[in-house]
């Protein structure tokens, strides 16, 4: 008798699915998503994977349930396991806890009340108490008693714990020789450590330290010893150590770590059984920025000669065999998981390896024989790949090249260096990308323009100047060819059917699209709500907008309503790229994630040791949630570093005036994005005139309450600084130009503002003395 197939659930019954498995009491439950549901209700076949897809679709549109990266959750609920910041406690002492990620625009981040477990004798010396600093997993679930946090948490497990090390500014108290440390850490200024006069050291008043804390007490102020004096808070050094500890970025390594470093040997031709190939003939080039030290991918291209691809092309993407040295479970491999990525800012580089091994036996040196794991690619006319093959070779770099050295050869300005390379390695190079071009065109990525700002030092450490680098073809090719090399790789693991950790880029939410549709019908854009969207289609909108006066708010607003990419053991894809499999494999001197990837190729295609260990899908998936969540960290203290080294610049400039855009609009104020450095700021809004400015979410704008002049996410504008805080990183400006009319146009009469009328008249001599 044929087995009936399940009924097709309604919408009641998944809504109280999901519900139940949020409230589910217990040992942590898994992650809910479609196949989650499919799989309690029986859903099999093609057709009925799609209804239920269609189904969740409808949902979200409703706002009956919301995605996030931890899965399906009832709207404005939390999901039921999340990483947590420990970071205050309440009146009585009980730790709480913030969500480590959260959305601005749903408001102010709901608190979590820690509950701990009953700590018996046989745990208490095993099972370690969570405290302030200290980012959990945790089990959440609504807290029931009014009053109260929103939500209670217990422990699932504890990732990191807080660093003993704080740096703060030492203030002496006159009365007691001691004083107290104020910490930079903005999430901790109201967490004062106290200093008495024996554990001062050195420091003296206003001094940037670092501390130990010496005592965790509930009541009272925790105490600290100065173990280190860094001197004046303008220095870069100090700048830079201040988002280092403020995010707790490993930046001294532990002794084992250094010591398996420098007993490392140089690869040979064969080691362990097995023998490499010999490419050391085959002209590979490193093309990178001018002050990289360390060299991790090499290209060639050649025409293709089989008689299957006319005109076609061969692209070979060398990189570094970071895998033979750093083996799974040994001190550089525990080491480099902890760091999960290298974090670079304007002074220092913060390597997740050992510079023995990132910068010499693993960097791509020209004219000496480096190890690597090579992806060989044939390309037709057209830039569609037609297969590919990976190897474990033995290279020998034919040349060490910047970007802009290999595009002034290509332009017709070759150098010593690039003139013998031009016809036998260049010249192929950009006529095989020419090709991948075309590939890229018809695929359709997002095309988002992002400009990335450079912040060159002087020898003291201070900026010199912040500028645009020039955005090269040289620039591009490479980027190209390593994303084929990173599909290929994922393609070769799906083949084997071997576990990996993807690279993720998941579509906009239903309600950024929705309040993007409602924005672009506001300039005459018509988006229907609801509709899947593809990379194709914000292009074509963005096409739209070029050269108008709304070019750069929507450019704006289509950037925000994008998610963040990710590192995920599930694939779903990468929206931005427009690709079904995304692995990264290019940088595994600096990625966590791509030395995985190098292991799964050594093992799944048996190139000798250094294969990735027998590893559960669940194992792969915390890693991956691991060095995201570190990836997140060096990506929040490479920015806060910048704003305050930006911030630090220019405190010597206030009263001058700059140009730049709106970049935000919140009911407080606006955003304000300088031109010249990318410096943000912020107008306050009670500081735009006698008006009372209204704050019109939609339109992202601030509009006059009688006048109707408004202020618009993307609008170009004259400010003058006002504030500039270093310690915090924050400008504060005033608004000198004026708003939009109604109908958008800039308004030629502005209310009296004797005030404003002022420190305009100042600002243009300023301002024609900076232009010349």
């Amino acid at each position: 008798m044929l087995k009936q197939p399940a009924p097709f659930p309604s919408r009641e019954d998944i809504l109280a699915f999901i519900a139940r498995e949020s409230e589910a009491s217990g040992a942590a439950p898994q992650k809910i998503e479609k196949r989650e549901i499919a799989r309690a209700f029986g859903i099999k076949g093609g057709e009925a994977k799609i209804k239920l897809k269609a189904l969740l679709k409808e949902l979200e549109i409703e706002g009956a349930v919301t995605r996030s990266r931890a899965g399906l959750a009832k709207k404005g609920e939390l999901p039921p396991v999340l990483l947590c910041d420990i970071l205050s406690r309440d009146r009585d002492g009980e730790l709480l806890a913030t969500p480590a990620e959260w959305d601005e625009d749903l408001g102010v981040a709901p608190k979590i009340l820690i509950v701990l477990p009953r700590r018996s004798a046989k745990t208490r010396d095993h099972v370690p108490a969570p405290g302030i600093g200290d980012r959990a997993l945790l089990k959440v679930a609504p807290h029931r008693e009014t009053g109260g946090p929103a939500y209670v948490g217990r422990v699932i497990k504890l990732l990191s714990r807080a660093q003993k090390r704080v740096l703060g500014v030492f203030r002496e108290d006159p009365r007691t020789r001691g004083g107290r440390i104020l910490p930079v850490d903005k999430k901790q200024r109201d967490r004062e450590l106290l200093v008495v006069e024996a554990d001062r050291g050195e420091a003296r008043d206003g001094d940037l330290v670092s501390v130990e804390t010496l005592s965790r007490g509930r009541l009272g102020l925790p105490q600290a010893r100065v173990r280190e004096r860094l001197g004046s808070m303008n220095s870069e050094k100090a700048i830079s150590l201040i988002a280092i500890n403020t995010h707790g970025i490993p930046d001294l390594f532990r002794p084992e770590t250094l010591e398996a470093a420098e007993q490392a040997k140089p690869a040979r031709m064969q080691a362990e059984g097995f023998t490499r190939e010999d490419w050391r003939s085959l002209p590979l080039v490193t093309i990178d920025p001018p002050d990289a030290k360390d060299h991790d991918d090499a290209v060639h291209a050649q025409a293709d000669e089989a008689p299957d691809n006319p005109e076609g092309f061969v692209v070979t993407v060398a990189i570094a065999d970071v895998s033979f040295y750093v083996r799974p479970g040994a001190a550089l491999d525990r080491e480099a998981l902890d760091r999960g990525n290298s974090v670079y800012f304007p002074d220092r580089v913060v390597p997740m390896l050992p510079e023995r091994i990132s910068n010499d036996l693993c960097s791509l040196r020209q004219g000496e024989d480096r190890p690597a794991l090579a992806c060989r690619m044939r390309i037709g006319k057209d830039g569609h790949k037609l297969d590919h093959s990976f190897h474990r070779v033995m290279m020998r770099s034919a040349a060490k090249l910047s970007y802009q050295q290999a595009q002034d050869a290509i332009d017709g300005r070759p150098d010593d260096t690039t003139r013998p390379l031009l016809e036998g390695a260049l010249k192929p190079l950009w006529r095989a990308y020419a090709a991948a071009k075309l590939s890229r065109e018809k695929r359709s990525p997002l095309d988002l323009d992002l400009p990335e700002r450079k912040i060159l030092l002087k020898p003291d450490g201070t900026v010199d100047r912040i500028f645009v680098p020039p955005r090269l073809d040289a620039h591009k090719l490479i980027e190209e060819f390593m994303i084929l090399a990173n599909v290929a790789a994922a393609e070769t693991l799906e083949a084997q059917k071997s576990h990996l950790i993807y690279r993720a880029h998941d579509e906009p939410s239903v309600e950024k699209l929705s309040a993007l549709s409602e924005f672009l019908a506001t300039i005459g854009i018509k988006l229907a709500k609801g509709q899947v969207m593809k990379p194709q289609q914000f292009n074509d909108i963005l096409r739209k907008v070029r050269g108008t006066e709304h070019e750069n708010v929507v450019n704006e607003i289509v950037l925000r309503t994008q998610a963040q990419a990710e590192y995920v053991a599930e694939n779903y894809g990468h929206f931005g790229l427009h690709l079904r499999r995304y692995a990264h494999f290019t940088s595994p001197i600096r990625r966590y994630a791509d030395l995985i990837v190098h292991r799964a190729l050594v093992r799944a295609l048996d190139l000798g040791p250094g294969g990735l260990p027998e590893m559960a899908r669940e194992h792969l998936a915390e890693i991956a949630a691991k060095i995201s969540a570190s990836e997140r960290r060096a990506m929040a203290a490479e920015r806060e570093t910048t704003d305050r080294l930006i911030a630090t610049y220019l405190a010597e400039q206030i009263g001058a005036t700059f140009t730049g855009r709106i970049g935000g609009v919140t009911r407080a104020g606006l955003f304000i994005k300088l031109d010249d450095t990318g410096a943000d700021g912020f107008v306050p809004a009670a500081t735009l005139g006698a008006d009372y400015f209204g704050f019109e979410e939609a339109a992202h704008a601030l509009v006059g309450s009688r006048s109707g002049e408004t202020y618009q996410l993307g609008d170009a504008v004259e400010v003058k600084l006002v504030e500039a805080a270093p310690f915090a990183g924050a400008l504060r400006f005033e608004m000198l130009s004026d708003g939009k009319g109604q109908k958008g146009r800039a308004l030629s009469v502005k209310k009296s503002n004797p005030k404003r009328a002022s420190a305009k008249n100042g600002a243009g001599a300023r301002k024609s003395r900076r232009r010349t």
